[in-house]
């Protein structure tokens, strides 16, 4: 299992999107260069069928752009600025992109597929197709809200980890977990209490609550000794961390 070792990981939310744009590649060298121990980021599906790395179907908000990611091509995408803060121009990542960096480091690598309200034919195959090209295997975790999703990555390739994405609190998540053969759960923070927590991971099951800024939230799952916790200020949690 990814995490199983005794501190709690760090994984940077978008990469480091507290000081960077979000899933630029300027966000994960900054989580890199923080000491986070991975990465949190999300993949959708162009219209030529090319791998990016964007949170939101549509462009608008993060990008100086319109439109779903589902009509434009991957050059299209590419001209697109997403530092729309102004600074240097940052263009949307493919997901190819992000693995050639990868290679240069140890980090691990959380996937979120973004397929909740488009399904992206074909996606898991893609995205799985490359982590085994990267030989990134031991190093990724797939998660998504769409636990159809999840499972079906689970069936073509059950040595990937995956973990579920939930909004609502659970009832007794190790066993909806180990009934879809997840060796992890992504909990939203503020839903998921203190015995749930360790529970869960007693059952063996990794927990990784997102997405965690505030100081007393970082410390009551550092307290607890929680698998990871995924937040969007990497250095701020290493500080925090070191103070537990």
């Amino acid at each position: 299992m990814l995490g199983s070792e005794e501190m709690t990981q760090i994984f940077a939310h978008r990469g480091y999107s507290a000081s960077f744009a979000e899933n630029t590649m300027s966000a994960f060298i900054g989580a890199e260069k923080a000491g986070a121990d991975g990465l949190e980021l999300d993949v959708q599906l162009t219209r030529d069928g090319e791998i990016v790395v964007i949170h939101d179907e549509k462009v608008d908000r993060t990008t100086n752009g319109h439109g779903f990611i589902k009509d434009l091509t991957y050059k299209e995408i590419r001209k697109l600025n997403a530092n729309k803060n102004g600074g240097k121009k940052e263009s949307i990542p493919s997901l190819i992109e992000v693995f050639e960096w990868l290679k240069t480091n140890n980090l691990l690598c959380n996937i979120e597929m973004k397929n909740g309200l488009f399904p992206y034919e074909g996606m898991e195959e893609k995205v799985i197709e490359l982590v085994r090209k990267y030989n990134l295997t031991d190093r990724i975790i797939f998660s998504s809200f769409n636990h159809y999703s999840i499972v079906h990555c689970y069936r073509i390739a059950p040595d990937i980890e995956t973990a579920p994405l939930f909004l609502e609190a659970i009832y007794m998540p190790w066993v909806y977990s180990q009934s879809i053969r997840a060796k992890g759960i992504h909990p939203k923070h503020s839903t998921i209490p203190d015995h749930i927590i360790t529970t869960t991971i007693q059952n063996g099951v990794a927990v990784r609550p997102y997405t965690v800024n505030r100081e007393a939230d970082l410390k009551r799952l550092f307290k607890l000794n929680c698998t990871a916790v995924i937040t969007d200020n990497p250095i701020k949690a290493i500080k925090i961390k070191k103070t537990i």
